[in-house]
């Protein structure tokens, strides 16, 4: 491992990819080659970043579903954090009041949850939100769903997830994101760098703001650690 490379953790959506989700393929070589770990930190479900970690052939280390659900590989540490139960009862009421999660019957942004729900952006906000307060949830707009999620759990738990069980510390991180619910992994990494096209709180919550979007901004954002 390279003494001079801080480890990393960040974000797919927004951060690793386009404005259509799709990921930048230019970031993949970069994460591949990263000699500290790397720590990938989503909304998704768990699959998700397990499988991203697969296809590129990396340790996988990931923090799902905003800090609910966190795997460690070198440790084979799987914790789950969050009142599950509470986020589908939300989702029972919300669909009692007529509304939909908006994501088709199938629905693969929740069927594979662990510990938090999701709703499509294009459902109504404010009966979600009483009805997650009313659960002791909150509900994160990341700017691509609304997640109904506990507040004892967010990215930054996360982080400290992992790194007790890496034997590292969270300010030895670089982190990489573009949202409000990256802004807790901000707070304890090392650096955080928010990429252009960041959300208001992400923007206030980093050290440092590329100029440039989406997986341009990464790349920015790493560039420093790769000459």
């Amino acid at each position: 491992m390279d003494n001079d490379t801080p480890p990393l953790i960040v974000d797919i959506d927004g951060t690793l990819t386009d404005e259509n989700r799709a990921i930048d393929h230019r970031v993949m070589p970069v994460l591949r080659e990263w000699p500290a770990h790397v720590v990938i930190a989503t909304g998704k479900a768990m699959p998700f970043p397990i499988a991203l970690c697969e296809f590129l052939g990396i340790e996988r280390t990931v923090v799902a579903e905003n800090g609910g659900v966190v795997f460690v590989e070198a440790t084979d540490e799987l914790r789950l954090e969050g009142d599950h139960e509470a986020t589908l009862a939300v989702g029972e009421a919300y669909r009692d009041l007529g509304h939909d999660l908006g994501f088709g019957q199938i629905d693969l942004a929740n069927r594979w949850r662990e510990t938090e729900l999701v709703v499509s952006l294009d459902q109504p906000l404010e009966p979600l939100e009483e009805l997650a307060a009313e659960h002791g949830l909150v509900v994160l707009d990341t700017g691509f769903a609304y997640h109904v999620t506990d507040p004892v759990v967010d990215k930054g738990t996360g982080l400290e997830s992992v790194c007790a069980e890496l034997d590292l510390e969270p300010e030895a991180f670089l982190a990489v994101g573009d949202s409000v619910n990256d802004a807790q992994m901000f707070d304890l990494a090392g650096e955080a760098v928010a990429v252009a096209n960041a959300d208001e709180t992400a923007l206030e919550r980093a050290d440092r703001v590329t100029d440039a979007t989406y997986g341009d901004g990464f790349l920015e954002a790493v560039a420093p650690y790769r000459d």
